[in-house]
């Protein structure tokens, strides 16, 4: 039997290790987290110093099961679960379960901590073991306390003032306000007019072009021009006058390479340059870091992908440059390694930037191996990496004032002289103006130039636009919102929650968010404050560090925030989810009202019930009472009563049903459900289609309802449980385990992992 083990979070990572450590090592998975909270109300109790009642999580108890059965013949144990505050807690996890079972009195488990799997970093770390870090295991309880204190009491006062089903987070609240007041800011923005005045030139064949920036001695502002008149005002002064050159002046622009990528940076690219989600790059990342077989046995192509850290090792440092050295000419290669300095005020928590294991496993000599997502965020860490070694890019710009008349037009050039890093790299950003790398011809002050065209272009200014999934990333990171290695799963909450959806890969706010959006910020508005979210952050860092104690940090927290709860329990629910018109009702003529219903917002009359009046938000009063005859649905009839079917439009849109009602209240949706094509395993007659709730939820029914009831949340896949026989498998996902089979039937509890798990939050 092995004398060691080994205990990671990731099968897939174990793999990797077995074949470095060998046969005396056993090298077993934790799945993720082995405990949690219970999920009751309680397992946070202020009163007795926020002690935390924690239970085995139920998937995960074969696997805790194998490991103390490990330990009990093991002469050794190492706790390499990933190197973070999570990380440390499933450690510490670990640690108090075998300890509960008396495991741990002539042993002790060591911890040990590696940034990249490759053979030398794993060796090396099991060589160097330490203890498992308090300081950072009261960090992770502290941040998962404080979120169950913030779900378990804010989750249900959203429930009875809104309505069942909604969520709110310490984290994704602030992050949701982010988006609204982007919409809000949108929807207020009043778009002007304004002119600029261009010259056309050229010089032999080499044509370009100059705007004017001054007028009458006057330096122009933007809206200086403001309208068609003052345009054609402003051109009849500068025509019939030669354009001569005055001041030219040329400078040497350097531009330095960007660092190497942090999580945030790395999520950033990937949705710019990749068209990749945040969460589709952390899985992606994950993968790379916990190893592929690239021919010659399996390694981690990465470090480690949850980073605050912008500095490299040494070694990996003196590796780069060699590679430049060999691969590009001498001025590539600066005299002196560059360095970055970190940020973040915690990024003592991972040592390194994300990088490749080894800048010698260029993306084309692994690309065989990985799959399509792999190879391409493969290639962009690896350019990214190689790039911040290398020299600046050098351009000569040039700046040409031309004097026409009463007016000075200026004309700019950049020339790049040198790619120096952007040979290989050039970061993206978002919401980029186009700089002007025109090439200008060789002027001389003095001389006269042609005037090809005169002429003004028409502008209106731009509302600031939606945040895509890379800027909101980046506005989080800037307001200390979350953690980079939260940032994946705060935006794929928020469009779970249906708080938000994409537009054209744009974050727009729905009702619902908008609703809960302005409840929290009117009633809760310390606890979505940016600065507020920030500083707690900031205290979680320093408990991670050891200079705060945790429980004083939970005492304050809890203080002001029960107090806010009981005080907000008399709150009305038609004081959160209405909003007066200026308008009458053209039914009964009270006034009405921007109401707030299961499928969101509709304008309805006050005196509901006894008026009944609506219209979708998006009507007018003349437009709701124009008569809309029932389209006719050829060749169906009502189930019912056998009346004709017809298409209708109700207050959330269209609907099929019976040309009989109110006699008749037979409805259908307008679009068909979708057919999964596998058989119920309930009745075995009808199959199993694609539903929606009332509150917009996917789930799985037979289509035979209501003679079969039968119905999953999850998506069906027609395989058999190989553990009980069930007729169907469901297709699961989870921010612990992945994608994975699991059977519906809860007494069996079979489960098979398909893709690695997603980033943790």
């Amino acid at each position: 039997m092995p004398s060691s083990l080994l205990i990671v979070e990731s099968p897939s990572k174990a793999k990797t290790l077995k074949k470095y450590l060998g046969p005396d090592f056993e090298v077993l998975a934790s799945y993720g987290h082995v405990r949690d909270l219970v999920p009751k109300n309680g397992a946070v109790d202020p009163a007795k110093n926020f002690a935390m009642k924690y239970q085995l999580i139920p998937k995960n108890t074969k696997h805790v099961d194998a490991i103390v059965k490990a330990v009990a013949e093991a002469d050794n144990i190492y706790l390499a679960t990933d190197p973070d505050r999570e990380g440390e807690a499933i450690s510490w996890h670990l640690v108090q379960i075998l300890d509960s079972k008396k495991l741990l009195k002539s042993k002790t488990a060591k911890r040990v901590v590696f940034h990249e799997i490759t053979r030398n970093a794993v060796l090396e770390a099991i060589e160097n073991p330490r203890e498992v870090s308090q300081s950072l295991v009261d960090a992770q309880q502290t941040r998962r306390a404080l979120d169950y204190l913030v779900g378990f009491n804010l989750s249900p006062l959203l429930w009875k003032k809104i309505r069942r089903g909604l969520s709110a987070g310490r984290v994704q609240s602030p992050a949701l306000r982010l988006i609204c007041e982007r919409e809000n800011e949108i929807r207020a923005f009043v778009s002007q007019e304004y002119w600029s005045i261009h010259l056309d030139s050229h010089k032999g064949r080499q044509k370009f072009g100059a705007r004017l920036i001054e007028l009458d001695g006057k330096k122009l502002d933007q809206f200086d021009i403001a309208n068609d008149s003052l345009h054609q005002e402003a051109v009849a002064k500068l025509a019939n006058h030669p354009a001569i050159v005055g001041n030219i002046e040329k400078k040497k622009k350097t531009r330095n390479p960007t660092a190497p990528f942090t999580t945030s940076t790395l999520q950033q690219e990937g949705v710019r340059k990749l068209g990749m989600t945040t969460d589709r790059t952390m899985r992606t990342a994950q993968q790379l870091y916990e190893g592929v077989d690239i021919g010659q046995g399996t390694v981690g192509l990465i470090t480690y992908m949850r980073t605050d850290a912008v500095v490299l090792a040494n070694e990996a440092v003196a590796e780069i440059r060699d590679y430049i050295s060999a691969n590009f000419e001498p001025e590539f290669l600066p005299k002196n390694p560059v360095t970055y300095k970190n940020k973040s005020k915690n990024a003592q928590e991972a040592h390194e930037a994300i990088r490749p294991t080894s800048i010698q496993r260029t993306p084309e000599s692994v690309k065989p191996f990985l799959t399509a997502d792999q190879y391409k965020l493969y290639e962009l860490i690896w350019k990214r990496t190689l790039s911040c070694q290398m020299a600046p890019a050098k351009f000569d710009t040039t700046s040409v004032d031309i004097a026409v008349g009463p007016g000075t037009f200026r004309a700019s050039g950049q020339v790049q002289v040198f790619a120096g890093f952007l040979a290989v790299y050039e970061e993206d950003v978002d919401d980029a103006e186009d700089e002007d790398n025109a090439k200008l011809p060789l002027l001389e002050t003095g001389e006269t130039l042609p005037i090809d065209k005169l002429y003004g272009e028409q502008h209106f200014t731009q509302p600031p636009p939606r945040f895509s999934e890379a800027s909101l990333v980046k506005a989080l990171e800037e307001f200390g919102i979350g953690r980079p290695s939260t940032y994946a799963s705060i935006i794929f909450t928020l469009k779970d929650r249906e708080y938000v959806t994409l537009d054209k890969k744009r974050f727009m706010p729905t009702d619902t968010g908008e609703i809960v959006n302005k409840f929290l910020t009117e009633h809760f508005a310390q606890y979505v404050d940016y600065n507020f979210t920030a500083k707690l952050e900031d205290q979680l860092d320093e408990i991670a560090g050891g200079q705060r104690a945790w429980i004083p940090v939970m005492e304050t927290f809890w203080n002001g925030f029960s107090k806010q709860i009981a005080e907000k329990e008399t709150i009305s629910r038609a004081e959160i989810t209405t909003e007066s018109l200026d308008e009458a009702c053209p039914k009964c003529s009270k006034p009405l009202m921007i109401r707030f219903g299961k499928r969101g917002r509709f304008i309805g009359c006050s005196g509901y019930p006894d008026c009944d009046y609506t219209r979708n938000m998006n009507e007018t009063a003349e437009q709701a009472a124009e008569p809309e005859e029932p389209e006719i649905i050829e060749g169906r009839t009502c189930p019912d009563d056998g009346g004709q079917l017809v298409i209708k439009k109700g207050p959330y849109g269209k609907f099929i049903g019976c040309a009989n009602y109110p006699k008749c209240k037979h409805i259908e949706p307008l679009e068909k459900p979708r057919d999964t094509g596998v058989q119920c395993p309930e009745c075995k007659t009808g199959n199993l289609i694609e539903r929606k709730s009332r509150y917009g939820k996917l789930f799985y029914s037979c289509n035979t309802y209501p003679k079969c009831k039968y119905a999953t949340w999850n998506p069906p896949v027609a395989e058999p449980c190989p553990q009980c026989g069930w007729p169907i498998l469901t297709i699961k996902t989870t921010k612990r385990r992945g994608t994975e089979k699991v059977c519906p039937q809860k007494e069996c509890g079979y489960s098979e992992v398909i893709t690695p798990p997603e980033p943790k939050a």
